[in-house]
């Protein structure tokens, strides 16, 4: 039988011929003879076939040189389009060397400075000057960001149109386009033409994100919306709202706390029907915010019903039964806590009702209600009163039922009787007075309780603050406690202490015992602050 012959007629065929010879072997597919070029039909004619298997190597080589020298370069793409200018003034030189190196992670010098602690505070202070980084700094500065995800919205801040446009060329920085860092504002009027394309066909790439943007560009794009144009992000939100999925639709519902006002409320009081009881629980939140909403009205009406003032004390008759109006309100029937049923539905009526329902009813200030026993003639209900009461001061940010419930400043061997979680209640306050409540906490009570509290103060800490933490420092070394007992404390010392303590700190270090753990951890402590008030300087701040 005579084997077949081939004769391929492009360098394509030749060399997918070759493949099929590799493919199932020499002995069950014979070589192609030569052709092609008469040049090149000379070449492979020369080949030695002797050993099919060497001579299938050598004619693949010839394939691959014909196919290579046969191939024409492609046109030099052009330039792309320059990043938008910049107009804010660049970095001081010492700045933006000291941004270097805590990019870097190495401080100059040897000194023991924390520079992870100190990052986030230069950016913020850098955004708040208005600075804009060099050029060469930007790269470094949006890999951090990548790595450090608290990093990014004062980094993405800082790199401004640079950052954008490298983001657009590099896919690990995508999480530019992700982030709300609040320079961006959203189109400030409703452009109807992009919810059905341009006249030339083109979509607004705001609309575009909004359409086909994954979630979390979704939710940045809603959130900037939101802060800039409420009723804008809100058409937006409703113009999906039937496709979205229940997961989604409950943290497209936490973007409207930005701009929220009663030109939300038919649409959280739509979404009170929505099937998912989580969107239905967060739209009664955001809905008992709003104090003239129909549900606030709603849950004033419980509240009427759960609680009478009756003389020197409060009169409480719980609900005896979830109906489905309280649950069409976001109260469920059973505790996800496993607390009792009626205490739980008693807890969601008074954290839902508006708290100037309570002055008024009874004529009573936060002070006086807050003293009166709370019971039922069997049971005391004094402690769930102020827990929703606690809940409500949060929620409805208000500052003087927050101030009630925190009490007076706490004050050594007197017992607190603060309900709720004080942090959140003390994130009601005005900063000052935060910082001097928490304080008197640390003065009173040490820091093994002070963590959520001092988390809860703006940065730097004040200075009577920051004194009576390093006065609660210096006690716990002398009890001869652990630094380690204290490590998360002493990591917001190092970005939050005023720098002004840095000589009380020296001090310390100067006085512990040699080669000591917390000779250790206060050096390292004077060492950050010492490198904190350079760099704040160097920002003119």
């Amino acid at each position: 039988m005579t084997a077949p012959t081939f004769t391929p007629a492009t360098a394509g065929e030749d060399w997918a011929e070759l493949q099929t010879v590799a493919l199932l072997g020499t002995d069950r597919r014979p070589l192609p003879p030569a052709g092609g070029t008469p040049a090149l039909v000379t070449v492979a004619s020369a080949v030695d076939r002797t050993d099919q298997a060497a001579a299938l190597l050598e004619l693949a080589a010839l394939s691959t040189v014909r196919r290579r020298a046969g191939a024409q370069a492609l046109p030099a793409p052009g330039l792309p389009e320059a990043a938008a200018p910049d107009h804010r003034p660049e970095l001081p030189e010492a700045a933006a060397r000291r941004l270097s190196v805590l990019l870097g992670g190495r401080a100059s010098g040897g000194a023991p400075a924390n520079l992870a602690e100190l990052l986030p505070q230069w950016l913020a202070t850098a955004r708040e000057r208005g600075y804009r980084p060099p050029a060469a700094l930007v790269p470094p500065l949006l890999d951090a960001a990548r790595a450090r995800s608290e990093l990014r919205g004062d980094a993405v801040a800082l790199a401004g149109p640079l950052g954008r446009w490298l983001a657009e060329r590099n896919p690990d920085w995508r999480f530019v386009n992700r982030t709300a860092d609040g320079t961006r504002p959203a189109p400030a009027e409703p452009d109807r033409s992009t919810e059905t394309g341009g006249p030339d066909g083109s979509v607004d790439p705001a609309e575009q994100v909004w359409q086909e943007g994954l979630f979390a560009e979704r939710v940045t794009h809603l959130t900037r919306l939101r802060r800039t144009d409420p009723g804008r992000g809100l058409e937006l939100l409703r113009s999906t709202w039937p496709t979205e999925r229940a997961e989604d639709r409950v943290l497209f519902l936490d973007a409207l706390q930005d701009g929220l006002s009663g030109a939300d409320e038919p649409f959280l009081e739509a979404a009170l029907s929505d099937r998912s009881k989580n969107v239905r629980a967060t739209a009664a939140e955001l809905l008992s915010t709003l104090p003239g909403s129909g549900l606030a009205t709603r849950m004033a009406e419980r509240a009427r019903a759960a609680v009478r003032l009756d003389g020197s004390r409060l009169a409480v008759s719980p609900p005896t039964v979830c109906d489905a109006a309280m649950q069409r309100d976001g109260i469920t029937v059973k505790s996800p806590t496993g607390r009792g049923e009626r205490a739980w539905w008693f807890g969601e009526i008074v954290a839902a009702a508006p708290l100037a329902f309570w002055t008024t009813e009874t004529g009573l200030g936060p002070e006086e209600l807050l003293r009166l026993p709370a019971g039922d003639g069997t049971s005391d209900w004094t402690d769930d009163l102020r827990e929703a009461w606690a809940r409500a001061a949060v929620r409805q940010q208000d500052a003087a039922w927050a101030r009630a419930l925190l009490g007076p400043a706490p004050r050594e061997g007197r017992p607190g009787r603060t309900a709720g979680t004080p942090s959140k209640l003390l994130s009601v306050l005005p900063g000052a007075e935060r910082a001097a409540w928490t304080a008197a906490f640390v003065r009173a009570h040490g820091l093994a309780d002070a963590f959520q509290l001092l988390g809860a103060c703006a940065t730097p800490w004040t200075p009577p603050l920051s004194t009576a933490v390093v006065a609660a420092l210096e006690r716990a070394a002398r009890s001869g406690s652990y630094p380690w007992s204290h490590s998360g404390v002493l990591g917001m010392t190092e970005r939050a202490l005023a720098p002004e303590t840095a000589p009380a700190v020296e001090a310390l270090a100067a006085d512990a015992a040699p080669d000591t753990a917390w000779a250790d951890t206060f050096e390292r402590l004077a060492g950050t602050l010492r490198f904190r008030a350079a760099m704040l300087d160097e920002l003119g701040g």
